[in-house]
């Protein structure tokens, strides 16, 4: 009787084999949870991500100055808010868009990129706090939204940004 009981146990590999199913299965809603997007309206992301900034630094920027700093046109897309710094001699800026499609993701982030990599030519050499400011900002790709923050708060930005979507 022992040993037909003994036969009807699983193995160490049948236990094993459930384990890595169950953890596979954890780890693809947390994937699905922290990489998806949002079905929220891009006011009410714009609102939470704007309630949360230090606005004795950084001041609601127009289209124009969209257009200046990163060559996009707000038109292109579903929202745009964007904050800067007034101080040329403050890099502080932050960004949040939600785009039409997919497609133009790759186009903002290479704008970003460009952004990033001109005002750390303009200001290495004679102002390294601000260029540690470049070299720490945040970058945040969420469904069609994308947000990048250059700031010593930037990550308080970034977790108002993750938690309002």
């Amino acid at each position: 009787m022992t040993e037909e009981i003994r036969k009807n146990r699983p193995g160490i590999s049948e236990i094993a084999k459930y384990i890595v199913s169950v953890l596979i299965i954890i780890y693809v809603v947390l994937l699905l949870l922290f990489a998806s997007g949002s079905s929220k309206p891009f006011e009410d992301v714009a609102a939470a991500v704007s309630g949360s900034l230090d606005t004795e630094t950084l001041t609601r920027m127009d289209d124009r100055m969209l257009k200046r700093n990163f060559g996009l046109n707000s038109a292109d897309y579903d929202g745009v808010m964007y904050y800067a710094s007034t101080s040329s001699m403050s890099v502080e800026e932050v960004l949040l868009i939600r785009v039409d499609s997919r497609d133009q993701i790759q186009q903002i982030s290479d704008a970003i990129d460009e952004r990033i990599d001109a005002r750390m030519d303009a200001f290495e050499g004679y102002a390294p706090d601000q260029v540690r400011l470049l070299e720490d900002a945040q970058q945040s790709v969420r469904g069609r939204y994308i947000f990048f923050a250059v700031s010593s708060r930037a990550t308080e930005y970034r977790n108002a940004f993750d938690t309002s979507l």
